[in-house]
């Protein structure tokens, strides 16, 4: 009943999701699809080269949870565990602004995984490298099913607001705040300079 009264409320398109966080999001995504595929090819510098750029990528994702728009900011999407597992059970209708309380966390745990691996890598550590790039399949395996899950199940389509950077919600929703782009470019050079200066330093 509740996906029905949902239905019939008047939904009109809002930006969720602004370009600094979707630009992440995908070039994150092709990051580490070029990481697994140098390292599988023996291409050393294209796979150090890879994992700079995820590490630049991260220090602007870590600074952005902070300083940027209302969608991307942990504050905002990072709640109780306990209920997070209860809302995910739940088949209720989508009328989240941002990430759930479940993708929120899952974020989190993406983020702390992938910066263990590309420290690993810069630090020269084989044996964390290994083991945080097959924990990290296994996740990327989770995050596809929680997705088609997501849209079979409780009818949430998570992949199109990530790219349009646009949903339909409830007309009453209050828009969030959403973050300037050229401030947003000021956080990724400075991310990657510090980035490109930790990796000169090891």
């Amino acid at each position: 009943m509740a996906l029905r009264r949902a239905s019939r409320e008047i939904q009109l398109p809002m930006p969720v999701w602004d370009g600094a966080t979707r630009l992440f999001h995908w070039l994150l995504a092709a990051a580490v699809v070029v990481a697994y595929g140098s390292a599988w090819y023996g291409m050393t510098a294209l796979h150090r080269g890879s994992g700079l750029f995820i590490m630049a990528l991260l220090l602007f994702r870590l600074a952005w949870g902070f300083v940027g728009s209302d969608t991307a900011r942990f504050d905002r999407f990072l709640g109780n565990p306990l209920a997070a597992l209860r809302r995910l059970a739940a088949r209720t209708p989508d009328t989240q602004v941002g990430h759930t309380p479940a993708c929120g966390w899952m974020t989190v745990f993406f983020l702390g995984l992938l910066a263990a691996l590309a420290s690993s890598g810069l630090i020269a550590n084989p044996a964390v490298h290994a083991l945080a790039s097959k924990i990290l399949l296994g996740a990327i395996a989770l995050h596809l099913l929680a997705i088609l899950a997501y849209a079979v199940v409780k009818r949430h389509d998570l992949v199109r607001p990530m790219i349009i950077g646009r949903k339909r919600l409830p007309a009453a929703t209050p828009a969030p705040r959403m973050a300037n782009p050229l401030f947003a470019l000021a956080v990724l050079i400075a991310a990657g300079a510090v980035a490109w200066i930790v990796a000169a330093m090891l």
